[in-house]
């Protein structure tokens, strides 16, 4: 999944950082692991309800959240690999499976697949139904908390959104032709996100995995409705489960965020990055996102008293726009928003499916940079199936 950072040319201090022993080195582990081992003990020491709401926010959104992130990349990517999976190539044959197989990289959780399919278009080897059906299908990082909340309606919106883009796309290419807008694309040869350097060290990686693995056990506890806190508590210890995934979300945080303060605690995905640096990299960026996400709403509430259901229930019948509007915004963050206030039952299911279609995620952002005519006008056309079926479903299902 490309991940656009801002990185500095790669110099001596790059490779001091990966460097067994250096003191880049020692300084990107202290950098990444002290937020972290601060975050630990404060909560074992604070005596406050609002840090009781800021590290339960935390540890929800690794156990519930990015744990079964990190275990779908490992299939993904895994996949991939074994495969010898060319999604590329598959783009480049101008048939009428061409859309379908645009929507499909689209839908895949995350925004890996819909970003590829942006660049293929700006490189004159995709249709412009082609890039409609992939940003209606994509969810961006949204299907990941959707998933791991609700696995049925998580994977009937990748259904959904497939469906709905592959048709789309069939649809602008039979009205406008597979070369509209073609002008509007300048950079011809641009690719999204390439040649990222890998800067993190080995045994960062290893400490997150060791995180990981107990996390994950936790996790498929937790999805069980079982109260983990109380099945692995001590007298040492009474919240264990809590304390693990405070660890993880404060360790993600800290790595994907040190590169904004010149440390390389994390690098962004690139095309020559392992299976495992590939996933902890990722997994990281959309960690950041569900963890601002369940902050958002949990602070809101604690702060300003608000009932969040009962302001939407007062406009019940904007809601779902509301969501297809959010959908317009760039980036994973909104979405993340949308879907966890779906998930608290503060919006209806309608408002969902709205976004679902609407939303681009992080795609929307190198669609912009390359060919900004053809984004905003993918993503209007990606509304209208999207208002149909969210005030259809509304009308008639809700």
């Amino acid at each position: 999944m490309n991940r656009d950072t801002e990185q500095a040319p790669a110099g001596p201090a790059d490779v001091a950082t990966v460097r067994p022993g250096g003191g880049a080195h020692a300084i990107t582990l202290a950098s990444t692991l002290i937020p972290a081992i601060l975050a630990a003990v404060l909560m074992l020491t604070a005596d406050s309800e609002l840090l009781d709401i800021i590290f339960a926010s935390i540890a929800d959104a690794y156990l519930q959240v990015s744990t079964f992130v990190a275990a779908t990349f490992l299939i993904i990517y895994g996949l991939e690999r074994a495969l010898n999976i060319d999604a590329t190539a598959m783009l480049r044959r101008d048939t009428i499976w061409q859309v379908p197989v645009a929507a499909g990289l689209g839908a895949l959780p995350g925004c890996g697949g819909a970003i590829i399919v942006v660049t293929q278009y700006v490189t004159g080897r995709l249709s412009f139904g082609g890039v409609v059906a992939a940003l209606t299908a994509t969810m961006g990082d949204a299907a990941f908390l959707l998933i791991a909340q609700e696995p049925l309606t998580g994977l009937a919106m990748v259904v959904l959104g497939f469906t709905v883009g592959t048709l789309s796309g069939w649809v602008i290419n039979a009205i406008h032709g597979g070369d509209f807008l073609r002008g509007s694309a300048t950079k011809p040869d641009a690719e999204v996100g390439a040649g990222h350097d890998d800067a993190s060290t080995p045994l960062l990686d290893r400490i997150w995995l060791a995180i990981l693995a107990p996390g994950m056990v936790l996790a498929g506890l937790v999805a069980f409705q079982f109260d983990v806190d109380e099945m692995f508590a001590t007298d040492m210890l009474q919240q264990p489960a809590t304390l693990l995934g405070v660890v993880g979300g404060v360790l993600a945080l800290s790595m994907r965020l040190a590169p904004r303060f010149g440390v390389k605690g994390d690098a962004a995905f690139s095309a020559d990055g392992g299976l495992v640096r590939r996933t902890i990299s990722d997994t990281n960026f959309v960690t950041v996102w569900v963890i601002f996400a369940y902050l958002v709403f949990e602070l809101s509430v604690y702060f300003l008293g608000l009932d969040l259901k009962t302001i939407f229930d007062g406009w019940a019948l904007f809601t779902p726009m509301i969501a297809i509007l959010l959908g317009f915004l760039p980036g994973c963050g909104p979405q993340v928003l949308v879907t966890t206030m779906y998930l608290s039952g503060i919006i209806p299911l309608s408002a969902q499916i709205g976004n679902a279609l609407s939303n681009d995620g992080d795609a929307l952002f190198p669609a912009i940079a390359i060919a900004p005519k053809v984004a905003i006008v993918a993503t209007l056309y990606s509304a209208v199936p999207a208002i149909i079926l969210a005030y259809g479903w509304m009308f008639w299902m809700e």
